[in-house]
């Protein structure tokens, strides 16, 4: 087994400095590496909301494929809803 715990950290400020995003590389007790991805969004003062995902190691080249469908698709079409209404992005 490995160094558990965290091995990698950054972050990300959006431009309206309400939310952060944290990219994690992280190791579990078995030796699984894994990406762990954390929004962190301000309410008020003192208050944050938190959401997270976990993407391991084995699913993480399937992951990125997706997120640049993803991410191409909103370069593409910055705002509104699809023209098909779906809301849906053309996979290929």
């Amino acid at each position: 087994m490995g160094i558990r715990g965290e091995l990698f950290s950054t972050r990300v400020h959006s431009q309206s400095e309400k939310r952060t995003y944290f990219f994690n590389i992280k190791e579990n007790r078995n030796g699984d590496i894994f990406l762990n991805i954390v929004e962190s969004k301000k309410h008020g003062d003192t208050d944050f909301e938190r959401h997270q995902i976990v993407i391991f190691k084995e699913d993480l080249e399937a992951f990125i494929r997706a997120f640049q469908l993803a991410t191409d698709f909103m370069k593409r079409k910055p705002s509104g809803n699809s023209s098909d209404g779906s809301g849906k992005a053309p996979t290929s």
